[in-house]
């Protein structure tokens, strides 16, 4: 696969499924009560910021495709698109393990990093779409 909008594409369909897989998950563990309200927030965002992030790439990745953007550019935008979902729902589960109520932690970081990351992905498929 020579075009990475359809490689990525084919990385978040796949991906989806692991996403439904963390809501069985989180219904197994509220059902056993083995998070705290402070885990179970966490995990409810993280999960939630997956899916949907998940969902807004495909339609990222469609529209990539029909840009001008040349084949570096939309590698370069893929992978910022990845790391930035990867980045911000993950930083949720991240602050579930290492931070608490109230308190700023690495997993804060993380999401936020991967909120300038996506915004950057954005911004950068306007200008693509822009351009023609």
């Amino acid at each position: 696969m020579a075009d990475p909008a359809r490689l990525f594409t084919v990385i978040a369909l796949i991906s989806l499924p692991t996403v439904m897989f963390g809501g069985f998950s989180l219904l197994r563990l509220l059902a056993a009560r083995g998070l705290n309200p402070f885990q179970e927030r966490a995990f409810r965002a993280g999960h939630a910021h997956a899916g949907v992030l998940l969902v807004l790439s495909l339609v990222y990745l469609d529209l990539l495709s029909r840009t001008g953007l040349g084949t570096g550019l939309r590698w370069v935008g893929c992978g910022l698109l990845l790391a930035g979902v990867l980045a911000q729902s993950g930083g949720f589960f991240l602050h579930m393990v290492v931070g608490g109520p109230g308190r700023w932690s690495v997993g804060n970081t993380l999401t936020t990093a991967g909120g300038v990351l996506l915004a950057a992905t954005m911004l950068m498929l306007a200008v693509g779409i822009i351009v023609g």
